[in-house]
C-alpha cells in the first residue's frame, strides 16, 4: 500500500475520508440502537438501514447529473450536506420522534449513493490502475478498523449523552472531510457531455454492466447474496436477546467483526494480485457464507465471536475486489452512472432484505435466518465461479472492457460472448 501514498493527493483523500469513516463509525449503528432503546423493537431497529438503501432505488437518475461533474467539487459539496443532514436527530426525544432517525437514515442512503460515485471517479483521476487496488484496500482497512472502537463509542456516548452528542461529532467530521478534501491538488479532467437522448444517457451505466460479462457475473453473484445478506440487521439483534445480552451489546459483535476486517483489507491486496479480483471475490463470498452458517450454529457467544470475526475477514475481500474491478473496466466517462448502477442491482435486494428481515425475525428462529444467508450466499460464490471459470483460472489474459453498445441494449451475460472473454 505504500506506493498508494506516494501518489500525490491520494495522502489528503485519505485522511479527509478516514476522518468522515471515523464519524460514520460511531453513529450508524447508535441509529438503530436509539430505534431499539425508544421502541423495544428489534424488528423497527433492523428497519433503520432498510430506509438508508432506500435511495440507492432512485440512483440512476442522478448518475447521468454526477458524470457531469469534477469530481472534488461533488465529494465536498456532498460531505458538507451530510454534515447538514444529521442535525434533525438533535431534535429526537421519544418514541414518536423515530421518524426523525428514519429520515436521517434515508439521508445518509443518498450520501452512500452520491459520494462513492465522486471517490470511484476521483481515484480514476488520481491513482494509476496498478494501484487502485492498493488504494481501495487502504480506505477499506481504515474503514473497517474503525470497527474495533468506533461503535462502542458510539454506543458509550449515547448511554451516556444520548444520540444529541453522537450527531454533533458525526456533523464535525463530514465537515472537516469537505475541507480536507477541498485542499487536493488535482487538474480533473473536464467532464465530456454526451449527445443522445436522456434515456441514452441514463441507461449508459447499466449498458455497461449487462454487457461486460465479467462485471455482469459479478454483479449477479454479489446480487444473489445481497437477497438474504439485509436479513442479519434484524436478526443480530434477535441472537443478541438469546444470549442474554442488551442491545449495546451489538457494538461488541461490530467491534470483533473489525478485528477480522482488518486482516482482510490488509491481506486484500495480496489476494486480489495472486487470485485476480473475479477470484477474489468468489473467496470473499465462500468466507461470508461459510461464516453465516456457523453463527447459526453457534451454541456460545464465544462462538458467535469466532464466526462473526470471519465474516469480517469476507467484507474487505469482496468489497476491494468488485469496486477495484469496476473502476478499472469502466471509462471515467460512464465511471458516477456505473458506480450507481451497480448500487442499485445491489441495494434494491439489499432494500428488499432488510424489510423482509424485519417481519422474519418475529416469526422464525434467528439460526434459520443466518442458514439461509449463508446458503444464498454459497449460492452466489457458485454462479460466479462457474461462469467466470475461464477469468478465474487465467486472471491475467481478461481483455479490457468495451465501450456500452448504442441503441437496444446487448443480450445480458451471455456467457459465449465475446466481450471481455
Amino acid at each position: 500500500m505504500k506506493a498508494a501514498f506516494a501518489q500525490p493527493g491520494f495522502k489528503r483523500l485519505f485522511a479527509g475520508l478516514s476522518t468522515s469513516m471515523l464519524g460514520d463509525s460511531i453513529m450508524l449503528l447508535v441509529l438503530s440502537i436509539w430505534v431499539k432503546t425508544l421502541t423495544g423493537s428489534s424488528a423497527m431497529a433492523g428497519f433503520t438501514f432498510f430506509f438508508m438503501t432506500l435511495p440507492a432505488i432512485f440512483a440512476p437518475l442522478a448518475g447521468a447529473w454526477l458524470d457531469r461533474v469534477r469530481r472534488k467539487p461533488l465529494l465536498v459539496w456532498g460531505n458538507i450536506a451530510s454534515a447538514v443532514a444529521v442535525l434533525p436527530l438533535l431534535l429526537v426525544r421519544d418514541a414518536d420522534d423515530v421518524w426523525i432517525i428514519w429520515m436521517v437514515a434515508m439521508f445518509y442512503g443518498v450520501s452512500f449513493v452520491v459520494l462513492p460515485a465522486g471517490l470511484n471517479g476521483l481515484l480514476k483521476e488520481l491513482m494509476p490502475e496498478e494501484l487502485l487496488v492498493d488504494a481501495n484496500s487502504s480506505l477499506q482497512t481504515i474503514k473497517e478498523s474503525y470497527r474495533l472502537f468506533g461503535p462502542l463509542l458510539g454506543a458509550a456516548l449515547f448511554a451516556w449523552t444520548g444520540g444529541w452528542l453522537v450527531a454533533l461529532v458525526d456533523a464535525a467530521s463530514f465537515l472537516v472531510a469537505a475541507a480536507v478534501i477541498a485542499s487536493i491538488p488535482v487538474a480533473e479532467e473536464t467532464p465530456e457531455h454526451e449527445g443522445g437522448s436522456f434515456w441514452s444517457q441514463l441507461t449508459g451505466g447499466v449498458r455497461h454492466l449487462v454487457g461486460d460479462r465479467v462485471l455482469g457475473h459479478m454483479l449477479v453473484g454479489f446480487g444473489i447474496t445481497m437477497l438474504v445478506l439485509g436479513f442479519g440487521e434484524s436478526a443480530i439483534f434477535a441472537l443478541t436477546d438469546h444470549f442474554g445480552k442488551a442491545a449495546t451489546f451489538v457494538s461488541v459483535l461490530v467491534s470483533v467483526q473489525g478485528v477480522g476486517a482488518i486482516v482482510g483489507g490488509l491481506s486484500s491486496p495480496r489476494v486480489v494480485r495472486r487470485l485476480g479480483e473475479v477470484g477474489a471475490g468468489v473467496l470473499g463470498l465462500v468466507l461470508l457464507g461459510a461464516s453465516s452458517i456457523a453463527m447459526a450454529l453457534s451454541p456460545s457467544v464465544p462462538w458467535v465471536l469466532a464466526s462473526i470475526s470471519v465474516f469480517g475477514v469476507s467484507l474487505p475481500i469482496l468489497i476491494v475486489s468488485y469496486m477495484t474491478l469496476l473502476q478499472r473496466r469502466t471509462p471515467q466517462r460512464l465511471m458516477a452512472r456505473v458506480s450507481v448502477a451497480a448500487e442499485v442491482v445491489m441495494s434494491v435486494p439489499s432494500a428488499a432484505s432488510l424489510a423482509l428481515g424485519a417481519l422474519l425475525v418475529t416469526i422464525v428462529d434467528w439460526r434459520i435466518i443466518f442458514v439461509v444467508i449463508g446458503v444464498f450466499t454459497l449460492a452466489g460464490a457458485g454462479h460466479v465461479a462457474y461462469w467466470l471459470r475461464d477469468v478465474i483460472r487465467h486472471p491475467g489474459t481478461v481483455e479490457p472492457a468495451t465501450e456500452p453498445l448504442p441503441g437496444p441494449e446487448p443480450t445480458p451475460l451471455d456467457p459465449g460472448s465475446t466481450v471481455a472473454t
